[in-house]
């Protein structure tokens, strides 16, 4: 009789960038150390249709729950948005572990950073939980020390004239770099990220999708523990772990054939992540520094958000077609050298193909990794979230991305645009970095080898899961 498998249950936070790192995890637990996993998902109203396509797709040995919608009555964005769609299905979470317990050899809990409301109900059936951060090991490190800076800094971050020290990063970073949501201290979810390390020492382990190469001094300070850090729970760098293949969504052989037509690292590729957008003067301004640079590119276009030139998905969702807000015969001009496609395109395929040679992108942690397994340098321009400190990490610490400046309006002019673009696709600057990002390239390969360091932390990992 073969004995039932060790059962995991993953919960990730409502978005598909939380999700699909969640599943690459699964996959490394499922395929090759025989575990099944059920994912329990907590959804916003309407359930996006790409959600249910890649749950129903999954491989065997994972299957899902999706939770009842959360209905938002009340105007709330971002972050906070995500912390209480967990907090109003807490009874529903409940109920679907409780089902777990009793049907399956249910071994452990993980949940992504904004699940940690869930570990008050494994405790309750005795479940041994984890936190998957989906982010840096820098930021982890910072969420460690926030209490700390809480303390020594009066004013908002962003208004320190003095750059801001960070345990494990080599370099001080200014206060209008450290995450959005630590940016109001008078807000709902700075006292929640405030309140993040006590919580997050009572788990059993934190996973973090990076890898020691990549970041040595950060995860050296969480693992050694610093004065400000002391006992903290077992830290595992598991990373890189990326989609690979399709990235799934409508058909993009389009913008593969295009590619196919075109000399190799000569194009660039334009996406803000499933998320970002931009305000109607930011887009005109990208428009135009993409034309006058005469570099070739992939743009893939989302309606502006005139609220801000840096939104989120969480404030800005627009059914009007993108391709009406881009400036007047902007696509007759570029025709011969650029290629608009409307809200999707299948990143994985255009990272990998030997034609793109760079990527300007928001700096989200799944894009970032993406690049750096496939070796393209970045152009970074940070939207939301974490991802002005991703970009620090990129450009100050890396060194495998420019960053172009914005004006006192926020707005990223043309010139500047120009500048960034034939310095990275054309200028001995980006041959320097484009060489930086190979090596990258490499060491994420050797953290995933039979031998690397992700491999054997993977490893640890299982064989405390599976004795637990």
């Amino acid at each position: 009789m073969t004995e039932e498998k060790h059962n995991i249950a993953m919960m990730p936070s409502p978005g598909m960038g939380h999700l699909i790192p969640l599943i690459e995890l699964a996959k490394q637990l499922v395929l090759r150390h025989e575990f099944s996993v059920t994912f329990i998902v907590p959804t916003v109203s309407p359930v996006p249709k790409a959600l249910k396509t890649l749950l129903e797709n999954l491989p065997q040995g994972m299957d899902y729950l999706l939770l009842p919608p959360v209905h938002f009555d009340e105007e709330v964005r971002g972050g906070n948005q995500i912390i209480l769609t967990i907090i109003r299905s807490l009874s529903s979470i409940r109920d679907v572990l409780m089902s777990l317990v009793t049907k399956t050899r249910l071994t452990a809990l993980i949940v992504d950073m904004f699940g940690i409301d869930a570990f008050d109900i494994a405790k309750e059936f005795n479940i041994p939980s984890y936190i998957y951060f989906l982010t840096t090991a820098m930021c982890l490190s910072l969420i460690f020390y926030l209490p700390k800076l809480d303390q020594m800094i009066s004013c908002e971050f962003r208004d320190n004239p003095e750059p801001i020290k960070i345990p494990g990063f080599r370099y001080p970073v200014h206060g209008k770099d450290i995450p959005e949501p630590m940016q109001n201290r008078n807000s709902d979810i700075y006292k929640v990220f405030l309140k993040y390390p006590e919580r997050y020492r009572l788990t059993d382990g934190i996973l973090i999708n990076t890898f020691f190469d990549l970041e040595p001094e950060a995860i050296k300070s969480l693992q050694g523990g610093h004065d400000h850090q002391p006992g903290l729970p077992p830290i595992y760098s598991i990373g890189p772990l990326v989609q690979e293949g399709s990235s799934g969504g409508d058909d993009g052989s389009e913008c593969i054939k295009w590619l196919d037509d075109q000399a190799r690292d000569s194009v660039l590729y334009v996406s803000f992540g499933s998320g970002g957008t931009l305000s109607q003067p930011q887009l005109i301004e990208l428009a135009l520094g993409l034309e006058l640079s005469e570099q070739k590119f992939i743009w893939v276009l989302k309606s502006p958000d005139d609220k801000s030139a840096r939104a989120s998905f969480f404030s800005a969702q627009s059914n009007r077609d993108p391709l009406g807000f881009l400036p007047t015969g902007f696509l007759k001009r570029t025709k011969e050298r650029g290629l608009v496609v409307p809200s999707w395109a299948p990143q994985i395929e255009i990272l990998s193909h030997g034609s793109t040679g760079g990527f300007l992108t928001h700096c989200g942690w799944n894009s970032t990794l993406e690049s750096i397994v496939n070796g393209v340098p970045l152009i970074a321009w940070p939207l939301f979230a974490e991802q002005r400190t991703n970009a620090v990490v990129l450009t100050d610490d890396l060194k495998v991305a420019l960053r172009p400046k914005d004006n006192e309006t926020g707005v990223v002019g043309r010139e500047e645009i120009v500048k960034v673009v034939k310095g990275l696709m054309g200028g001995e600057e980006g041959d320097v970095i484009r060489d930086r990002m190979k090596l990258l390239k490499e060491s994420a390969a050797k953290a995933l080898s039979e031998d690397g360091t992700s491999t054997k932390a993977i490893s640890e990992l299982v064989v405390k899961l599976k004795n637990q």
